[in-house]
Formats: C-alpha cells, sequence, structure tokens
C-alpha cells in the first residue's frame, strides 16, 4: 500500500525521486522520505505528513546524491510520525518497503538479544537490522540480502541502500508489486509504472519471490532460489501515465468528468458497434455453456462492481453467481468446482485479499478471470484471462471511472456469456448493445446535473447520518453510493436494500436523516416507492435519483430529486454512477475535506 522508488543515476536524484514519490502518494500519504549516498555516507530527510512536507526539507537541507531510494508511506505498524518514516536506517543500509512482515516479532526478539536496538515501533526495521547483522558478520551487501530474504514472511516489495555503495540498488518482491525500468546510464525501481513513466518506456516487472542487482548498466535479476533468470523486458506508453487535474480543482472531478470518454473507449474494445455484439477482444480459455456456477470476489468499490455484476449473470445468462469480498475467500475456504471460474475484479489489479483469492481459486483448479485497470499488474498476469477497463490512471483514492469502466466489462460480459448459454437471441443481444452504445452520451448529459447536486450537497453536508436505498441493481449502487460518501466526506452513511428497511434501518428514521433512494423506472420502482412512502410517514427526507416518469408518479415531497435521463434498466447502474459520485465529492468539498487523499485511506491495498 506504500510507494516505492529508487534511483541509479547520474547526477543527483532528488528532484527524480520527488517526481516519482508524487506519482505514488495516492498509495499512502502518512509520511515519506528518502535517503542518498553523500560521498558514500547515507543521508536521509523525512517528513510526517504529505509530500509537500518532505518537498519543504528539502529546499532547507538538500541531497545531492546519485544513487538514493524513497518512499511515501501509508501506516501499518507504528504510528504515521517522521520517527516511523521510510527510509529506515542503520550505520550500513536504508530501506524502504512496502507490504508487511508477518513475522517480525520473532525476528525482533533475535535481534534484540544480540543487542540490537531499535528506534522504531515499525516492522520494518526488522528488515534493517536483520541485513544489517548480516553484514556485520563479514558479508557483502548482494549477500546480506540473499542471507536475511528467506527469513522473512509476509507480502512485501523492498529497496535496499547501501553505504560506500554509489551506483548500486537492491530491490526485493514477495506478494507486492516492484517494477525496474531501464534508462540511458540509469536504472530506476519502483512500486508501478505510473511511478517511473517520466523516466523511461522499458520496465521489467518482478515475479513473485524474485529479487534485483541495480547498478547503472542495468539489472540482474536472481529468482527466490537465487538463481540468474531472465524477465521480460516491456514498452510502456508513457503518455498514458500523464496525470494533472486539467482545469478541474481535484482528481476526482476530473476522473468523473472522464467517464463519458472512458467508457466510450471500453465500450469499443469489447462490442462490435455494426454488428450489434459483444466481441471480446480474446477468445476465453473456458466455456460459459458449461459453466454450472460463476465465482466473484472484489474488495470496497469493486466488489459492488460485482454485485451488480450478479444481477446481470444470473437475469441475462441464467448462470448462478456466488459472490464474496476478497478478505473472508481465501479464509472460508469455499468449495469450489475444477474447472469452474472465478472472476475477480480489481482496480490495481495489485490487491493483496484479491490476489490470495486468485490464488486460492487457481489452487482448487478453478480458471481464473480477471478485470483490471492495469494490464501489467499482479493479477492479470497471474490469471487465466483477463479484460482491461481501459480507464486510464485513476489518482483520486476514491474509485470513479474505474468502477464505471468495471460496470461497463461486466455488463458486456454478462451479455456473453448470455449468448454463449443460449439465453440471448441476436435481436435481445442487438437491443442490449442499442442500450450500452448510448451510456457515454447519457453520462455526459447526467454531468449536466451538477449544479443542483452541489446545492443538495450543502443540505447534505449538515448530518451527521445518511441512508442509501435501492432494489435490484440499484441496491448495489445504494452500498456505492454510501461508501462514496463515507469515505471522502466522513459522514456516517449506510446502503441498504430497501425491502429490508422495514426490518431494522427504519428505527434511524428521522426529520434529521436524508434518505438517498436510487430508483430508475423499472420492474421494481412501484416497490421502492413504497419504501419512500414509509420514510415519508416518519418525517424522513427524501432525496429521489430517479427519470422523468418516476419523479412525476411517486407523489411524495422530497427534499430534492435528481432528474436523469430516460434509460433502458439495464444501463442504470452505470449511468447513475454520475450523481451518486457528484453528491459525495461536493458534500465533501463543502466540508472542506481533502477530496483525493481522504484520510487513513490509500489506493492500492498491498497488505491483508
Amino acid at each position: 500500500m506504500c510507494g516505492i522508488v529508487g534511483i541509479v543515476g547520474r547526477d543527483a536524484v532528488a528532484d527524480q525521486m520527488i517526481e516519482a514519490l508524487r506519482r505514488l502518494e495516492y498509495r499512502g500519504y502518512d509520511s515519506a522520505g528518502i535517503a542518498t549516498l553523500e560521498g558514500g555516507r547515507l543521508e536521509r530527510r523525512r517528513a510526517q505528513g504529505k509530500l509537500a512536507n518532505l518537498q519543504a526539507k528539502l529546499v532547507e537541507s538538500p541531497l545531492a546524491g546519485s544513487t538514493g531510494i524513497g518512499h511515501t508511506r501509508w501506516a501499518t505498524h507504528g504510528r504515521p510520525n517522521e520517527t516511523n518514516a521510510h527510509p529506515h536506517a542503520t550505520a550500513r543500509l536504508a530501506v524502504v518497503h512496502n507490504g508487511i512482515i508477518e513475522n517480525f516479532r520473532e525476528l525482533k526478539q533475535e535481534l534484540q538479544a544480540d543487542s540490537v536496538v531499535f528506534e522504531t515501533e515499525t516492522d520494518t526495521e526488522v528488515v534493517a537490522q536483520l541485513v544489517s547483522r548480516n553484514m556485520d558478520r563479514g558479508q557483502k551487501p548482494v549477500e546480506a540480502v540473499a542471507a536475511a530474504l528467506p527469513r522473512l514472511r509476509g507480502a512485501f516489495a523492498l529497496g535496499f541502500l547501501f553505504a560506500g555503495e554509489d551506483g548500486l540498488l537492491i530491490g526485493a518482491r514477495h506478494g507486492a508489486p516492484l517494477a525496474i525500468g531501464f534508462g540511458e546510464g540509469e536504472t530506476y525501481l519502483g512500486s508501478d509504472a505510473l511511478a517511473l513513466a517520466p523516466f523511461t518506456d522499458a520496465l521489467t516487472y518482478l515475479e513473485e519471490g524474485d529479487w534485483a542487482i541495480l547498478t547503472r548498466d542495468g539489472a540482474e535479476i536472481r529468482d527466490a532460489e537465487g538463481r540468474v533468470v531472465e524477465r521480460p523486458r516491456q514498452r510502456i506508453a508513457t503518455q498514458a501515465y500523464r496525470i494533472d487535474k486539467g482545469n478541474h480543482r481535484h482528481f476526482m472531478a476530473k476522473e468523473i468528468h472522464e467517464q463519458p470518454e472512458v467508457v466510450g473507449r471500453t465500450l469499443a474494445h469489447y462490442v462490435d458497434m455494426a454488428g450489434g455484439r459483444v466481441a471480446l477482444p480474446e477468445a476465453l480459455p473456458f466455456d460459459f455453456a458449461k459453466l454450472s456456477r460463476l465465482s466473484i470476489t472484489a474488495c470496497g468499490t469493486a466488489y459492488y462492481a460485482g454485485l451488480v455484476a450478479r444481477y446481470w449473470f444470473e437475469s441475462l445468462a441464467r448462470l448462478p453467481v456466488d459472490i464474496d469480498v476478497a478478505s473472508e475467500t481465501r479464509y472460508r475456504e469455499a468449495p469450489l468446482e475444477a474447472d469452474g471460474l472465478t472472476l475477480v475484479i480489481s482496480q490495481s489489479g495489485e490487491t493483496a485479499d484479491t490476489l490470495a483469492s486468485l490464488r486460492y481459486a487457481r489452487s482448487q483448479g478453478q480458471h481464473t478471470l480477471s478485470i483490471v485497470n492495469v494490464p501489467t499488474s499482479t493479477i492479470a498476469r497471474e490469471s487465466s484471462a483477463m479484460l482491461p477497463t481501459l480507464a486510464g490512471p485513476e489518482i483520486g483514492v476514491a474509485s470513479t471511472k474505474a468502477f464505471s469502466c468495471q460496470l461497463t466489462v461486466l455488463l458486456c460480459l454478462a451479455i456473453h456469456a448470455g449468448r454463449a448459454r443460449g439465453v440471448l437471441d441476436p435481436a435481445r443481444e442487438r437491443a442490449l448493445i442499442d442500450a450500452l452504445i448510448t451510456v457515454p452520451g447519457l453520462m455526459a448529459e447526467a454531468l449536466t446535473r451538477e449544479g443542483e447536486i452541489e446545492g443538495l450537497a450543502r443540505e447534505v453536508s449538515k448530518a451527521r447520518d445518511v441512508l442509501y436505498l435501492g432494489r435490484g441493481t440499484s441496491y448495489p449502487m445504494a452500498l456505492e453510493g454510501a461508501l462514496k460518501l463515507k469515505e471522502i466526506s466522513y459522514i456516517h452513511a449506510e446502503g441498504y436494500a430497501a425491502g429490508e428497511l422495514k426490518h431494522g434501518p427504519i428505527a434511524l428514521i428521522d426529520e434529521s436523516v436524508p434518505v438517498i433512494v436510487i430508483a430508475p423506472h423499472d420492474g421494481v420502482f412501484e416497490k421502492t416507492v413504497s419504501n419512500m412512502q414509509e420514510v415519508a410517514a416518519r418525517g424522513g427526507r427524501i432525496v429521489l435519483i430517479g427519470d422523468a416518469q418516476g419523479a412525476a408518479e411517486h407523489g411524495l415531497d422530497t427534499l430534492a430529486t435528481v432528474t436523469m435521463p430516460d434509460l433502458d434498466p439495464v444501463v442504470a447502474p452505470i449511468v447513475y454512477a454520475v450523481p451518486i459520485q457528484q453528491l459525495a465529492y461536493h458534500t465533501a468539498v463543502f466540508m472542506g475535506k481533502d477530496v483525493d487523499q481522504p484520510r487513513n485511506l490509500a489506493k492500492s491495498v498491498t497488505v491483508e
């Protein structure tokens, strides 16, 4: 969940590392730090809080070294203060770390018994002290790291810098992503391509258990057994990794407004517009017609995309679906049929719980299909097949365009499955494709409601509690709406299936509680209106997100009605994502919250 960068350069690398860390700050912003070699000596600058605090320190006390490592932190062990900030260092080395060392306590006890004194509360310092002790016993840096790595348990990526060893870095990957970039007389280490895009378009991704020795001439990669191995070098389109806010105040706002474009791009990848059919870019290594059940696993917003997809797969393909949050899947040890299919969904493709679930499914003989926004990610590489979402880099921590692109791919896949299983005839498929083709335009129209949503946000910002209600595919959207509001505004919000209201949550209703009802005019609209009446009878303040027909028919007083364009209900979740996101965004902005980097959260969750 933290971000790592390392550079073996020709000139001073501090500015380059700051640029890379700025691109990695979505991974964590509790603290940041860099270390370089100055005349062979280790020099560090660290600061609590966001990267700007580290930059201020570097203005006061610059670093001129040409070999260095840097880190932006999301705290797992130890408070988010400067003492616990990375890089951690001894007299011999500095280390940066993403992940968790699960056996740090026993290693720390062993080192303390050997008179090692610890300065921080972190698990990372164990790594620094362990390798440093190996060097005290006469081992060279490469030998010391090679001896230490097998002793570490957990999911981690590591970068090492050694005193007196200008032009040398060592990186290691076990369960957390790490890439090597290659330049002219310079070599780079980074958590992902986004960090290294300003410097190089040539990358090699370390595979599970790999570690690498970086010099100015390149990198030697070794596997978990210490054997020198070759890993493929890839070219990345660096233009795709540009990050700026454009004319928007926040990345989240920019990414909300990019949705018509990126959903259109995703549709173009999966739909034969002229033929009126889904045309997957690659053949899948399994046959939907032979599946008896589909298992879906994901975390957070991606899990809610999977919940929507359950309705689509079951109604359009008559394929039963099991869905679990990924953090429970592997530990529940669910029985999975050999030759069945597990579908995993992840924006980053590095989500630790989702990756663990993927590996569990593979161990059970399942086919695995991933829907990810980063086609070079670990989840993508370890899946039997991968479908990209084509959302482009998403910097705001709260997922927006990645979510709508996930929904788009999932609906295309459900239509493909329906055709393969003989449920959808060509006419019905064409009708669904016609509905899908309208989505980018409908999202653009939905974006024009922003002014009224901004006004509504002022009212919502006054609430301590907010409820979201929906039926059918609008139920997962209610869950997603509540998540968006709470994660960036910190207002307590809960999403419920509207029919469940009278089974407990109705006790929360009073005149201080806004109730956001997501209700396109679909087959369950009348049932949803009944639930709205229950809210109104108890003084609840109703906000309806629906279409003109529904607004005309419900007959209730509302705090506000956001009138959405008319559409086929099957695509409603994709289009209705827009007002849900805008309401959360403007509420948080009005309250003065840090929208792009909400407290305690990080974009890529690479620890369990």
